[in-house]
């Protein structure tokens, strides 16, 4: 595929962005974030000017107009989820990841289909519902190629524990062709989720020596390709360190509105993770535009504003701490308890932490991620009633954007986390979660309340997967 196909990549209207925003004044940083507050997203000019803020005056109100629009529209809930990695096997040589393919150091490892059955098991008596499938970007043979991903969600799938089921896969795997994107959309996954990495090309070429993944533009419009072949849930990430984070943050604006203009609708989720060790990549120890944590907050600040619809979703690679400080800048989906090692959750057919990605930052589990939540109020939400009952992409957002979703989100969120309570927590969790429930229920519109007790009513009394 050739740069023309992907015109609406334009370096050169990202810089100009970027050169104007650098003589704004704070006037103009007020106006942004006062149409940050209706709620409508920003322009890819508006961000820019964002991206320029430097006063601790002016950063501070950035921060309170992303907790305002997260509460707006997200209130207190917060998705888990955990990744499951199958395979660390890889083919591409991208200098920054652990699972590079001339990393001799790291164990490889392919899980057969009853490994990811047990890893499948120990997540969900951990009391995930949620899971986001990863395998290095090389589907040995020996698995079946390609069809050893479809093996693999149908092996997830077919797990039922006394105490659940995963309820929904999303995937995170390298570029496909239009017709393996339908295989995935028939397999019933949720999100299918890629990270460019960078949109600063030459930063690009430099990072990413060979392999499938050294081709920028196969990459770039992988996500076309899946909407094209009816995926209409896609998530889209950078990784922030490689290049300037305010070059890739305006670009990956532009690939959102490139999906909007051609397919109606934008990504459904955004990540953000930023780079860290990994063993046998020696840049990643020295990313070459390492991101500070203020700007790190800064970036999750402004995408809330920016694209006030779309969830953020942040990993264990950061600590415990920055995880928790970003939780009222606009997250709105985290990971708990993860392990990127093939076989982490189980110990099989691993070699623990020496075959993982990327060192972890937050080791917590998914109680104790939990229980901090509820102890801060919030609501860990294990829901995914919107996927099952096909309220997704444009008919996700028909509802988002007038402010209904809460009306589903809300009960589904306090009934999901109730079943939890009841199923996996410690007392002194539950008793704080019981707590979160109530203060939750009192803030709710009446509608949602009254459908939540409705709700609750019926897990207490011993049913399970009450959604609206």
């Amino acid at each position: 595929m050739n740069d023309e196909a992907n015109a609406w990549l334009n370096p050169d209207v990202v810089l100009a962005a970027l050169n104007a925003a650098a003589s704004q004044d704070a006037g103009a940083v007020r106006e942004v974030l006062q149409k940050a507050r209706e709620l409508k997203g920003l322009t890819l000019g508006e961000v820019a000017v964002l991206s320029r803020i430097e006063s601790a005056e002016l950063m501070q109100e950035l921060f309170d107009t992303a907790c305002h629009v997260k509460e707006q529209i997200y209130g207190r809930r917060m998705v888990m989820f955990a990744p499951l990695y199958i395979s660390n096997i890889c083919g591409n040589e991208c200098v920054y990841c652990a699972f590079r393919s001339t990393n001799k150091a790291l164990p490889r490892n392919a899980l057969n289909m009853e490994q990811i059955r047990r890893e499948t098991a120990q997540l969900i008596e951990q009391g995930h519902k949620r899971l986001l499938l990863v395998a290095g970007e090389g589907y040995p043979a020996s698995r079946g190629g390609f069809n050893y991903i479809l093996d693999a969600i149908q092996a997830i799938y077919q797990v039922a524990e006394a105490r659940g089921t995963i309820r929904r896969v999303n995937v995170n795997v390298a570029p496909l062709e239009i017709d393996q994107y339908r295989a995935l959309h028939d397999a019933g996954i949720g999100t299918y989720q890629l990270f460019q990495e960078t949109y600063h090309r030459p930063t690009y070429a430099a990072v990413h020596l060979s392999g499938a993944k050294k081709d920028f533009d196969w990459r770039v419009s992988a996500m076309d390709r899946a909407m094209q072949a009816g995926i209409d849930d896609v998530g889209i990430g950078v990784l922030f360190g490689l290049a300037d984070w305010r070059f890739d943050l305006l670009s990956m604006m532009q690939h959102i509105a490139h999906l909007e203009e051609r397919f109606g609708v934008g990504c459904h989720t955004v990540s953000v993770p930023r780079m860290e060790p990994a063993a046998g990549a020696p840049m990643s120890e020295r990313p070459p535009a390492a991101v500070s944590d203020l700007d790190f907050k800064k970036i999750v600040a402004i995408l809330r504003v920016a694209v006030p619809y779309t969830g953020i979703i942040m990993s264990t690679r950061e600590s415990a701490q920055m995880r928790r400080e970003t939780y009222a800048l606009g997250v709105s989906q985290v990971s708990a308890g993860s392990r990127t090692d093939p076989g982490g959750y189980t110990d099989e057919g691993s070699s623990g932490a020496a075959a993982g990605q990327f060192q972890l930052g937050d080791h917590r589990s998914l109680e104790e991620v939990v229980a901090e939540l509820a102890s801060l109020n919030y609501i860990p939400s294990f829901c995914t009633a919107c996927y099952r009952l096909g309220r997704t992409g444009q008919d996700f957002m028909d509802i988002a954007k007038p402010g209904l979703i809460r009306l589903k989100c809300d009960p589904n969120a306090v009934t999901t986390f109730q079943e939890y309570l009841i199923d996996f927590a410690d007392s002194a969790t539950r008793q704080q979660g019981e707590e979160a429930i109530a203060t939750q229920l009192a803030a709710m519109e009446p509608k949602a309340c009254r459908a939540s007790e409705r709700m609750l009513g019926k897990i207490r009394a011993g049913k399970r997967d009450v959604y609206c």
